[in-house]
């Protein structure tokens, strides 16, 4: 069997933050509220110089980010596990977590730039994107891309997503890491107003919500 890699591509230019994806990721996982294995950002910034009630210069901006698991091409979060509940699938190249080895040391949690796994109490092991790969084995798209009302998400091989959409970039935008630190495979296309990993022009403005 030939290997692959599996990958999401995002298009921010499509996005409207609605966070259908988020809801559905979570219903599809049965958690709670706190838990969110896929998540939406709103980074945002920029001034207006405002006369009385003139508007004479604006350069507000904003723009969503859906992100989840990335299944990274060297994932830190595999290195940081003790029991190697977290792996790598050599088939997919998805990165999964095991329940039946985990421990619940978060260790894994703590290593992953894109805060992917999550601690689930009541179940007492670690969660995080699967890329719904039982969904996939059965002709489906993950959930998340499904849900999409916007089709701002796909899903495949990461070499197919490259060739169909030339435009997408390896994800670095803001406030996302920059990619060299694990090589995510999340190709996006870029928002108008996106910004570099690592700008300091905006913030992340819905940090109660990721």
């Amino acid at each position: 069997m030939t290997n692959k890699q599996y990958g999401f591509l995002f298009d921010a230019s499509k996005c409207s933050g609605c966070k259908a994806c988020h809801i559905a990721c979570q219903d599809k996982f049965n958690v709670i509220d706190t838990i969110k294995p896929r998540r939406v950002y709103e980074y945002a910034g920029g001034n207006f110089d405002l006369d009385g009630k003139v508007v004479h210069s604006n350069d507000v901006f904003s723009y969503y980010t859906s992100i989840g698991c990335n299944h990274c091409s060297h994932p830190v979060c595999v290195k940081a596990c003790p029991t190697g509940a977290c792996h790598k699938e050599r088939a997919t190249g998805i990165v999964k977590i095991e329940s039946s080895l985990c421990v619940g040391c978060k260790s894994c949690a703590r290593a992953c730039p894109y805060d992917a796994p999550q601690f689930d109490q009541q179940r007492g092991y670690m969660i995080k994107c699967d890329g719904c790969i039982d969904r996939v084995a059965e002709g489906k798209q993950p959930i998340c891309v499904e849900s999409c009302t916007m089709r701002a998400l796909q899903f495949g091989e990461i070499s197919e997503l490259k060739q169909k959409y030339p435009m997408a970039k390896i994800a670095n935008v803001a406030p996302l890491p920059s990619s060299d630190i694990t090589q995510p495979n999340l190709l996006i296309i870029e928002n108008k107003n996106s910004k570099s990993s690592g700008s300091s022009e905006g913030q992340l403005v819905n940090e109660f919500e990721v």
